[in-house]
């Protein structure tokens, strides 16, 4: 599949196939696009804790307030960024950066997912303190977006409206 395909084909993926697990190393290879995504002054700041265990992820999707799926999907991947990555001239920028950083290498992990055939939704971390607390994630790692991710039990199959280009683009000046 082509780029243009996979990101014209990707739907987010609410309802998954409890049956089917994914496997680690399938989840290392999605995990790695995340590591090959731009980030401020190549500083890497991003890291991935995958969960595949059933009731932290029930937990984690009671914590999320809008992804009752979490609990179905096998594994959810929890974005998070180390703020101590941020460092020569990039310190007072942190609040810049982060949601780039990570926005950028969660887009690639959703391609990636999507073009081994698996589907996944984004959600955002609404109590930090408790998804902290619950895996252990240390204070200079900011827990950032959770990502659904395992075998779609069915696709979305129309794609979602979007609004004409010429709507959208602006040459020159807005």
């Amino acid at each position: 599949m082509d780029v243009f395909e996979a990101i014209e084909s990707r739907r987010s993926i609410r309802d998954y196939d409890r049956n089917k697990p994914v496997s680690k190393e399938t989840v290392e290879k999605i995990v790695n696009a995340a590591r090959w995504a731009p980030t401020a002054g190549n500083r890497q700041p991003i890291e991935v804790i995958a969960v595949s265990n059933q009731e932290v992820r029930e937990k984690l999707a009671s914590l999320s307030g809008y992804a009752p799926y979490l609990k179905d999907s096998p594994v959810a991947l929890v974005v998070c960024v180390n703020q101590n990555k941020y460092t020569k001239g990039y310190e007072n920028a942190r609040q810049f950066y982060t949601p780039m950083d990570a926005s950028a290498a969660i887009m690639n992990m959703m391609l990636a997912a999507h073009g081994l055939g698996l589907g996944t939704c984004w959600d955002s971390v609404l109590d930090k303190k408790a998804i902290r607390e619950l895996l252990k994630i240390p204070e200079h790692v900011e827990p950032f977006s959770i990502l659904a991710l395992g075998y779609p039990s069915k696709r979305p199959e129309t794609p979602p409206r979007r609004r004409p280009l010429e709507e959208m683009i602006h040459w020159e000046t807005y």
